[in-house]
Protein backbone atom coordinates (compact mmCIF):
# COMPACT_ATOMS: atom_id res chain seq x y z
CA UNK A 1 0.00 0.00 0.00
CA UNK A 2 1.28 3.47 -0.90
CA UNK A 3 1.76 5.81 2.04
CA UNK A 4 1.45 9.60 2.01
CA UNK A 5 2.07 12.31 4.60
CA UNK A 6 -0.50 15.03 3.92
CA UNK A 7 0.02 18.44 5.49
CA UNK A 8 -2.99 20.70 5.97
CA UNK A 9 -5.44 17.80 5.93
CA UNK A 10 -8.09 19.74 7.85
CA UNK A 11 -8.38 22.49 5.24
CA UNK A 12 -10.83 22.82 2.35
CA UNK A 13 -8.37 21.43 -0.23
CA UNK A 14 -6.65 19.08 2.21
CA UNK A 15 -9.87 17.20 3.00
CA UNK A 16 -10.56 16.64 -0.69
CA UNK A 17 -6.97 15.47 -1.20
CA UNK A 18 -7.38 12.99 1.66
CA UNK A 19 -10.61 11.65 0.14
CA UNK A 20 -8.92 11.21 -3.24
CA UNK A 21 -5.86 9.54 -1.68
CA UNK A 22 -8.04 6.96 0.08
CA UNK A 23 -9.98 6.28 -3.11
CA UNK A 24 -6.66 5.62 -4.85
CA UNK A 25 -5.57 3.14 -2.19
CA UNK A 26 -3.17 5.21 -0.07
CA UNK A 27 -2.65 5.08 3.66
CA UNK A 28 -2.64 8.69 4.87
CA UNK A 29 -1.11 10.47 7.83
CA UNK A 30 -2.47 13.99 8.15
CA UNK A 31 -0.73 16.82 9.97
CA UNK A 32 -2.91 18.68 12.47
CA UNK A 33 -2.47 21.28 15.18
CA UNK A 34 -4.23 19.09 17.78
CA UNK A 35 -5.72 15.63 18.16
CA UNK A 36 -9.15 17.28 18.54
CA UNK A 37 -8.73 18.65 15.02
CA UNK A 38 -7.77 15.15 13.89
CA UNK A 39 -11.02 13.74 15.24
CA UNK A 40 -12.92 16.47 13.40
CA UNK A 41 -11.19 15.44 10.17
CA UNK A 42 -11.98 11.77 10.75
CA UNK A 43 -15.64 12.55 11.43
CA UNK A 44 -15.89 14.80 8.35
CA UNK A 45 -14.42 12.16 6.04
CA UNK A 46 -16.57 9.41 7.55
CA UNK A 47 -19.68 11.55 6.98
CA UNK A 48 -18.61 11.80 3.33
CA UNK A 49 -18.57 7.97 3.12
CA UNK A 50 -14.76 7.78 3.14
CA UNK A 51 -13.21 4.67 4.71
CA UNK A 52 -10.73 6.10 7.24
CA UNK A 53 -9.30 2.79 8.46
CA UNK A 54 -5.88 3.76 7.10
CA UNK A 55 -5.91 7.32 8.46
CA UNK A 56 -3.59 8.54 11.19
CA UNK A 57 -2.49 11.93 12.46
CA UNK A 58 0.61 13.71 13.69
CA UNK A 59 0.76 17.08 15.41
CA UNK A 60 3.02 19.48 13.49
CA UNK A 61 3.40 23.24 13.17
CA UNK A 62 4.72 25.12 10.13
CA UNK A 63 6.62 27.51 12.40
CA UNK A 64 8.79 25.02 14.31
CA UNK A 65 11.17 22.15 13.40
CA UNK A 66 9.78 19.98 16.18
CA UNK A 67 8.57 16.59 14.99
CA UNK A 68 9.01 17.00 11.23
CA UNK A 69 11.78 14.44 10.72
CA UNK A 70 9.99 11.76 12.72
CA UNK A 71 6.70 12.52 10.98
CA UNK A 72 8.08 11.99 7.47
CA UNK A 73 9.94 8.76 8.24
CA UNK A 74 8.63 5.72 6.40
CA UNK A 75 6.43 7.47 3.86
CA UNK A 76 6.54 7.02 0.09
CA UNK A 77 5.26 10.54 -0.64
CA UNK A 78 4.71 13.91 0.96
CA UNK A 79 1.86 16.16 -0.18
CA UNK A 80 2.42 19.64 1.23
CA UNK A 81 -0.88 21.49 1.07
CA UNK A 82 -0.66 23.50 4.30
CA UNK A 83 -0.09 27.25 3.99
CA UNK A 84 -1.71 30.34 5.54
CA UNK A 85 -4.47 31.71 3.27
CA UNK A 86 -6.29 34.96 3.89
CA UNK A 87 -6.94 37.80 1.45
CA UNK A 88 -6.35 40.50 4.06
CA UNK A 89 -2.81 41.83 4.22
CA UNK A 90 -1.50 41.32 7.77
CA UNK A 91 0.08 44.24 9.60
CA UNK A 92 3.34 42.32 9.63
CA UNK A 93 3.87 40.54 6.26
CA UNK A 94 6.14 37.96 7.87
CA UNK A 95 3.16 36.61 9.81
CA UNK A 96 2.06 35.05 6.51
CA UNK A 97 5.31 34.80 4.56
CA UNK A 98 7.42 33.03 7.20
CA UNK A 99 5.05 30.07 7.79
CA UNK A 100 4.62 29.65 4.03
CA UNK A 101 8.32 29.69 3.17
CA UNK A 102 9.75 28.09 6.30
CA UNK A 103 6.96 25.52 6.49
CA UNK A 104 7.64 24.47 2.89
CA UNK A 105 11.34 24.08 3.60
CA UNK A 106 10.62 22.08 6.77
CA UNK A 107 8.45 19.68 4.78
CA UNK A 108 11.10 19.33 2.07
CA UNK A 109 14.00 18.81 4.48
CA UNK A 110 12.06 16.18 6.42
CA UNK A 111 11.02 14.41 3.22
CA UNK A 112 14.59 14.41 1.95
CA UNK A 113 15.95 13.04 5.22
CA UNK A 114 13.31 10.30 5.18
CA UNK A 115 14.17 9.21 1.64
CA UNK A 116 10.80 10.23 0.20
CA UNK A 117 10.73 9.78 -3.58
CA UNK A 118 8.51 12.72 -4.51
CA UNK A 119 6.92 15.75 -2.92
CA UNK A 120 3.82 17.38 -4.40
CA UNK A 121 3.59 21.00 -3.32
CA UNK A 122 0.48 23.18 -3.48
CA UNK A 123 1.32 26.60 -4.87
CA UNK A 124 -1.04 28.98 -6.70
CA UNK A 125 -1.42 30.59 -10.11
CA UNK A 126 -0.72 33.80 -8.17
CA UNK A 127 2.93 32.76 -8.20
CA UNK A 128 2.78 33.03 -12.00
CA UNK A 129 0.36 35.85 -12.77
CA UNK A 130 0.13 37.96 -9.62
CA UNK A 131 1.76 41.03 -11.17
CA UNK A 132 -0.02 40.82 -14.58
CA UNK A 133 -3.25 42.53 -15.63
CA UNK A 134 -4.01 41.12 -19.09
CA UNK A 135 -2.75 38.43 -21.43
CA UNK A 136 -1.96 34.76 -20.85
CA UNK A 137 0.41 33.25 -18.31
CA UNK A 138 1.99 29.80 -18.33
CA UNK A 139 4.20 27.49 -16.27
CA UNK A 140 7.39 29.43 -17.07
CA UNK A 141 6.07 32.75 -15.73
CA UNK A 142 6.83 34.15 -12.30
CA UNK A 143 5.19 36.92 -10.31
CA UNK A 144 7.31 39.98 -9.59
CA UNK A 145 6.89 40.25 -5.82
CA UNK A 146 8.27 43.81 -5.91
CA UNK A 147 5.58 45.05 -8.31
CA UNK A 148 3.08 47.59 -6.91
CA UNK A 149 0.07 46.26 -4.98
CA UNK A 150 1.15 42.61 -4.96
CA UNK A 151 -0.68 41.15 -1.94
CA UNK A 152 1.09 39.53 0.97
CA UNK A 153 -0.59 36.21 0.18
CA UNK A 154 0.69 36.36 -3.41
CA UNK A 155 4.18 37.10 -2.14
CA UNK A 156 3.99 34.22 0.33
CA UNK A 157 3.02 31.68 -2.35
CA UNK A 158 5.62 32.96 -4.82
CA UNK A 159 8.48 33.03 -2.31
CA UNK A 160 7.55 29.62 -0.90
CA UNK A 161 7.54 28.03 -4.33
CA UNK A 162 10.83 29.66 -5.31
CA UNK A 163 12.38 28.39 -2.07
CA UNK A 164 11.16 24.87 -2.91
CA UNK A 165 12.74 24.88 -6.37
CA UNK A 166 15.98 26.30 -4.94
CA UNK A 167 16.03 23.43 -2.43
CA UNK A 168 15.52 20.83 -5.17
CA UNK A 169 18.25 22.33 -7.37
CA UNK A 170 20.70 22.39 -4.47
CA UNK A 171 20.47 18.63 -3.82
CA UNK A 172 23.82 16.88 -3.94
CA UNK A 173 23.17 13.16 -4.30
CA UNK A 174 22.86 10.39 -6.86
CA UNK A 175 19.11 9.95 -6.31
CA UNK A 176 17.62 13.42 -5.88
CA UNK A 177 14.15 13.80 -4.44
CA UNK A 178 11.53 14.77 -7.01
CA UNK A 179 9.20 17.76 -6.83
CA UNK A 180 5.99 18.56 -8.65
CA UNK A 181 4.10 21.80 -8.01
CA UNK A 182 0.34 22.09 -8.42
CA UNK A 183 -0.78 25.70 -8.91
CA UNK A 184 -4.56 26.04 -8.52
CA UNK A 185 -6.57 29.02 -9.71
CA UNK A 186 -9.44 30.44 -7.69
CA UNK A 187 -10.85 27.34 -5.98
CA UNK A 188 -14.54 26.55 -5.71
CA UNK A 189 -16.45 23.30 -5.39
CA UNK A 190 -18.57 21.66 -2.67
CA UNK A 191 -16.80 21.50 0.71
CA UNK A 192 -16.56 18.30 2.68
CA UNK A 193 -18.24 18.86 6.02
CA UNK A 194 -19.93 21.99 7.34
CA UNK A 195 -16.97 24.36 7.60
CA UNK A 196 -17.42 27.30 5.22
CA UNK A 197 -15.05 29.73 6.92
CA UNK A 198 -12.42 29.56 4.15
CA UNK A 199 -12.05 32.49 1.75
CA UNK A 200 -13.98 31.22 -1.28
CA UNK A 201 -16.70 29.50 0.78
CA UNK A 202 -17.10 32.52 3.04
CA UNK A 203 -17.40 34.82 0.04
CA UNK A 204 -20.05 32.61 -1.58
CA UNK A 205 -21.88 32.37 1.75
CA UNK A 206 -22.00 36.17 1.99
CA UNK A 207 -23.16 36.50 -1.62
CA UNK A 208 -26.02 34.08 -1.05
CA UNK A 209 -27.05 35.99 2.08
CA UNK A 210 -27.18 39.25 0.09
CA UNK A 211 -24.31 40.78 2.03
CA UNK A 212 -22.11 41.56 -0.99
CA UNK A 213 -23.81 44.57 -2.63
CA UNK A 214 -21.05 45.03 -5.22
CA UNK A 215 -18.32 42.78 -6.61
CA UNK A 216 -14.81 43.75 -7.77
CA UNK A 217 -13.95 44.09 -11.46
CA UNK A 218 -11.52 41.22 -11.86
CA UNK A 219 -11.41 37.93 -13.75
CA UNK A 220 -8.87 35.10 -13.67
CA UNK A 221 -8.83 31.31 -14.12
CA UNK A 222 -10.81 29.22 -11.65
CA UNK A 223 -10.92 25.51 -10.76
CA UNK A 224 -13.02 22.98 -8.87
CA UNK A 225 -11.51 21.66 -5.64
CA UNK A 226 -12.29 18.10 -6.74
CA UNK A 227 -10.11 18.59 -9.82
CA UNK A 228 -7.37 20.07 -7.64
CA UNK A 229 -7.39 16.97 -5.45
CA UNK A 230 -7.31 14.58 -8.42
CA UNK A 231 -4.34 16.39 -9.96
CA UNK A 232 -2.46 16.34 -6.65
CA UNK A 233 -2.89 12.60 -6.26
CA UNK A 234 -2.09 11.76 -9.88
CA UNK A 235 1.03 13.92 -9.63
CA UNK A 236 2.45 11.66 -6.91
CA UNK A 237 3.15 8.83 -9.33
CA UNK A 238 2.99 10.20 -12.89
CA UNK A 239 6.61 10.05 -14.13
CA UNK A 240 6.20 12.82 -16.71
CA UNK A 241 5.38 15.54 -14.16
CA UNK A 242 8.62 15.39 -12.17
CA UNK A 243 10.06 18.90 -12.09
CA UNK A 244 6.89 20.47 -13.51
CA UNK A 245 4.77 23.43 -12.46
CA UNK A 246 1.22 22.27 -13.15
CA UNK A 247 -1.52 24.84 -13.70
CA UNK A 248 -4.70 23.56 -12.07
CA UNK A 249 -7.13 26.05 -13.56
CA UNK A 250 -9.37 26.68 -16.53
CA UNK A 251 -7.86 28.48 -19.49
CA UNK A 252 -10.53 31.19 -19.55
CA UNK A 253 -10.95 33.87 -16.88
CA UNK A 254 -14.02 34.09 -14.66
CA UNK A 255 -14.93 36.91 -12.32
CA UNK A 256 -17.11 37.49 -9.30
CA UNK A 257 -19.72 39.07 -11.53
CA UNK A 258 -19.96 35.79 -13.46
CA UNK A 259 -20.39 33.90 -10.20
CA UNK A 260 -23.21 36.22 -9.15
CA UNK A 261 -24.89 35.88 -12.54
CA UNK A 262 -24.75 32.07 -12.42
CA UNK A 263 -26.44 32.21 -9.03
CA UNK A 264 -29.10 34.73 -10.07
CA UNK A 265 -29.93 32.69 -13.17
CA UNK A 266 -30.43 29.69 -10.90
CA UNK A 267 -32.98 31.68 -8.84
CA UNK A 268 -30.91 32.76 -5.86
CA UNK A 269 -32.08 36.18 -4.63
CA UNK A 270 -29.06 37.33 -2.60
CA UNK A 271 -26.24 37.80 -5.15
CA UNK A 272 -25.61 41.18 -6.78
CA UNK A 273 -23.95 41.61 -10.17
CA UNK A 274 -23.19 45.32 -9.59
CA UNK A 275 -19.54 46.15 -10.20
CA UNK A 276 -17.78 48.11 -7.46
CA UNK A 277 -15.94 51.17 -8.84
CA UNK A 278 -12.18 50.72 -8.57
CA UNK A 279 -11.82 54.09 -6.86
CA UNK A 280 -14.16 52.96 -4.09
CA UNK A 281 -12.15 49.80 -3.41
CA UNK A 282 -8.92 51.81 -3.44
CA UNK A 283 -10.45 54.18 -0.91
CA UNK A 284 -11.58 51.27 1.25
CA UNK A 285 -8.07 49.79 1.05
CA UNK A 286 -6.76 52.71 3.08
CA UNK A 287 -8.79 51.45 6.04
CA UNK A 288 -9.51 47.78 5.35
CA UNK A 289 -6.71 45.19 5.04
CA UNK A 290 -8.91 42.76 3.10
CA UNK A 291 -9.72 45.43 0.51
CA UNK A 292 -6.01 46.24 0.35
CA UNK A 293 -5.28 42.59 -0.40
CA UNK A 294 -7.61 42.78 -3.42
CA UNK A 295 -6.10 45.91 -4.98
CA UNK A 296 -3.59 43.98 -7.08
CA UNK A 297 -6.42 42.02 -8.72
CA UNK A 298 -8.50 45.04 -9.77
CA UNK A 299 -8.88 45.37 -13.52
CA UNK A 300 -7.35 41.95 -14.09
CA UNK A 301 -8.62 39.92 -17.04
CA UNK A 302 -6.13 37.14 -17.54
CA UNK A 303 -6.05 33.66 -19.09
CA UNK A 304 -3.98 30.54 -18.40
CA UNK A 305 -2.06 28.30 -20.76
CA UNK A 306 -3.14 24.96 -19.29
CA UNK A 307 -2.33 22.87 -22.38
CA UNK A 308 0.39 20.92 -20.59
CA UNK A 309 -1.93 20.02 -17.71
CA UNK A 310 -4.66 18.82 -20.05
CA UNK A 311 -2.14 16.81 -22.05
CA UNK A 312 -0.12 15.22 -19.23
CA UNK A 313 -3.11 14.31 -17.07
CA UNK A 314 -5.66 13.76 -19.84
CA UNK A 315 -7.65 16.33 -17.88
CA UNK A 316 -10.98 17.93 -18.70
CA UNK A 317 -11.86 20.52 -16.03
CA UNK A 318 -15.24 20.49 -14.34
CA UNK A 319 -17.13 23.45 -15.90
CA UNK A 320 -16.95 26.49 -13.66
CA UNK A 321 -20.69 27.14 -13.73
CA UNK A 322 -21.32 23.57 -12.53
CA UNK A 323 -18.75 24.07 -9.78
CA UNK A 324 -20.37 27.30 -8.57
CA UNK A 325 -23.91 25.92 -8.54
CA UNK A 326 -22.96 22.68 -6.81
CA UNK A 327 -21.03 24.68 -4.23
CA UNK A 328 -23.95 27.04 -3.67
CA UNK A 329 -26.33 24.13 -3.07
CA UNK A 330 -24.07 22.76 -0.31
CA UNK A 331 -23.46 26.18 1.24
CA UNK A 332 -27.19 26.92 1.27
CA UNK A 333 -27.83 23.60 2.98
CA UNK A 334 -25.21 24.46 5.61
CA UNK A 335 -26.86 27.88 6.06
CA UNK A 336 -30.13 26.11 6.73
CA UNK A 337 -28.53 24.20 9.61
CA UNK A 338 -27.07 27.34 11.21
Amino acid sequence: MKTTLLTGISGYTGLHCAKELFEEGHAVCGTVRSQAKGQEVRDTLAAASVDTANLSFVELDLTTDRGWNDAAAGFDFVMHVASPFVIANPKNPQEMISPAVDGTLRALRAAKKAGVKRVVLTSSILSMMGSMKTGTFGPTDWTDVDAPNVSTYTKSKTLAEKAAWDFIRAQDCDTPMELTVIAPGGVFGPPLGHNITGQSMSMLDQMLRGKVPMVPRTAFPMVDVRDVAKLHVQALTLPEVDGKRIIAASAEPNGFQSIAQFLKDQGYKGPSTRIAPNFLLRLMAKLDREAKGMIGLLGMNISADNFETRNLFNWTPIPFKQSVLETAAVVQAIQGRS
